[in-house]
């Protein structure tokens, strides 16, 4: 399989072997992005948790007070020119602040969509009039914005909208319909909304709150984030003129999907910011409880568990930053050919939408491993409402239904990188091609030894991205153009994709830090990626079995069974004694310390 060095592209990780030197890691993090991200921490610990009880009880104002606060240490203008008041710090640094603020609980949730859904489409979309009027007060936190796509009726299906704006005669527009789940909808004063001209010209528009006929509805009475404002927007004759047109007329879709690549990859780095802070009440808790005379941090099942996030954490961890620095390098290469920044940033985005897709499902699915094995951890006090899991666990859920529900981001992930190939973008057919051939072909049993750290485990990579080209090229061959209607398989391919890719990112991040810091110095996160990895083997292969199984048989089916096995196949590990060795670290420090 090719080593690439140099500038990768988006859904490349399954033809080619990156080089870990190649590969962005944390501890490449500036002391610039290192600084943002202390300060989003201090904010959280200091601003934000005293306030959490009243801010689920939605106490007047609160989360308002909050909001300006970020706004004014800077929080906000991470990522926005200085012209309009803001830092214009890069990308991976809007991805450290964002962290930063992740373990606030209903706060991360304003943030984003304040930050993110709210104050982008501007930035990237409207014209100087709207940047001007608009960016330098949702900056500071003088205003606050609000992003109005879901409705009663269409949620996933975002395009399929029915809010109407009808053209006036003086070029303006009227806006009738209904908007729901929308965040910061209680105190917003600028809104995003999106309308179908003419009936099928999906648009978006700038409202501003004090437009004669926009209005709300109460508190929706949520199952968690209790703290962020959730609102319905009713719009009933909502008159704007023609400068409230944000882009161009029946292009909003560009708008909501190119948002969403950046927004998907900020909530994976919001719920990685969380799972830290849960793992660490986790290990503190494990160290206070004594049963049977000892702490439970102690006993084997308990330590398990505390490796096991650490685990998942490091591993996601090691793939959001590794394609946030993929996203940021792409965007200076196009910026080297002449794009403005904001075509640049969404360019890049858009070339790596696949990666953002996967790390919106991994991101939230950890984090909700996290806090569920958290509440095991706290037993019978889980459970309480007294004790931080309940909130924690409460809150994680939303995770896998924002952005886009995980099962959409997953077929997208794979939807995307089959239209990459039909493009020409990424030649997936040769590298099928190659598999086929060797499935047809006798085993090579050559066992020469490899060496250097992780030879093994690269070899293995190597074979589970086979794996990958197998079971997706029989698919791409059975279903053709209907694949679409097979979302099981297609969900089959993205898990075996989702694994792999942060397998990957894991080891290469091992290794690079081995390189630099030597391998006693690493020694646990060794143990990390092999465990990480030899997960991996076993759940590529059932995902593997369960797409072939329901689109082959008889002898074809034999033969891809035989080289599923052969594509999945790994020399036992001790993960037991790894996982003790992980956790062992955890509970002396009494924290979360990878």
């Amino acid at each position: 399989m090719e080593v690439t060095n140099k500038l990768v592209k988006g859904g490349e990780f399954i033809i080619k072997e990156t080089s870990a030197q190649g590969v962005f890691t944390p501890a490449d993090f500036s002391e610039e992005q290192n600084m943002m991200h202390q300060t989003a921490l201090d904010f959280v610990d200091k601003e934000v948790s005293p306030l959490l009880d009243r801010l689920d009880n939605h106490e007047e104002g609160l989360m308002r007070g909050l909001m300006e606060k970020a706004g004014q240490l800077g929080l906000f203008g991470v990522s926005i020119p200085e012209q309009f008041g803001g830092l214009d710090m890069d990308f991976t640094t809007s991805l450290r602040v964002t962290e930063g603020v992740g373990g606030g609980h209903s706060f991360p949730v304003a943030f984003a969509a304040h930050t993110g859904i709210a104050m982008l489409p501007i930035l990237y979309f409207g014209n100087e009039e709207q940047k001007a009027k608009y960016l330098p007060g949702l900056t500071s936190g003088e205003l606050m914005g609000a992003y109005c796509l879901t409705e009663p009726g269409s949620g996933s299906d975002a395009l399929g909208a029915k809010t109407k704006a009808m053209p006036t005669e003086d070029g303006g527009y009227v806006l009738n319909g209904q908007k729901m789940w929308i965040t910061n909808g209680g105190f917003a004063d600028v809104f995003i909304v999106f309308a179908q001209v003419d009936g099928d010209k999906f648009t978006g528009f700038i409202v501003d709150r004090d437009t004669p006929g926009l209005s709300l509805g109460n508190e929706e009475h949520k199952m968690g984030i209790k703290g962020s404002s959730t609102r319905q927007v009713f719009l009933s004759d909502v008159k704007v003129g023609k400068d409230a047109v944000l882009g161009e007329i029946g292009k909003g879709h560009l708008i909501a999907f190119n948002i969403l690549n950046i927004g998907r990859i900020k909530l994976a780095a919001a719920c990685l910011g969380a799972t830290k802070m849960a793992a660490t009440l986790s290990v503190k808790y494990a160290n206070e409880r004594v049963q049977f005379k000892m702490p439970i941090a102690k006993f084997g099942a308990i330590k398990y568990k505390l490796a096991q996030q650490a685990i998942r954490i490091y591993a996601v961890e090691s793939a959001i930053y590794r394609a946030g620095m993929d996203i940021a390098r792409m965007e200076q290469e196009l910026l080297s050919q002449g794009q403005s920044h904001n075509e640049a940033l969404l360019g890049a985005a858009r070339e790596f939408a696949v990666e953002c897709a996967i790390l919106k499902v991994e991101g939230s699915e950890v984090l909700d491993y996290v806090v569920d094995e958290g509440v095991q951890v706290y037993g019978g006090y889980g459970f309480s409402a007294d004790y931080p899991m309940d909130r924690a666990y409460r809150d994680s859920r939303i995770n896998r239904i924002f952005e886009g529900t995980n099962e959409i981001n997953r077929m997208l992930a794979v939807d995307m990188i089959l239209k990459k190939a039909m493009k020409g973008e990424l030649d997936l057919m040769g590298p099928a091609q190659a598999v086929q051939a060797e499935l047809m072909a006798i085993p090579d049993f050559n066992t020469e030894e490899e060496t250097g750290l992780f030879a093994a485990e690269k070899k293995t990579l190597g074979k589970l991205k086979k794996a990958i080209l197998m079971v997706a090229g029989t698919a791409v061959q059975k279903y053709m153009n209907s694949l679409a209607k097979e979302q099981e398989v297609l969900m089959n391919i993205a898990d075996m994709a989702i694994k792999v890719y942060t397998a990957e990112s894991t080891l290469l991040r091992v290794e690079k830090e081995a390189a630099a810091q030597g391998e006693e110095a690493v020694s646990t996160q060794i143990d990390i990626a092999r465990v990480y990895l030899y997960d991996t083997v076993d759940q590529v292969n059932k995902f593997g079995k369960d797409a072939l199984a329901s689109m082959t048989e008889g002898d074809e089916q034999k033969l891809l069974a035989m080289g599923l096995k052969r594509f999945t196949k790994a020399d036992l590990y001790n993960a037991k004694e790894a996982r003790r060795r992980i956790a062992d670290k955890l509970i002396a420090a009494n924290e979360y310390v990878y």
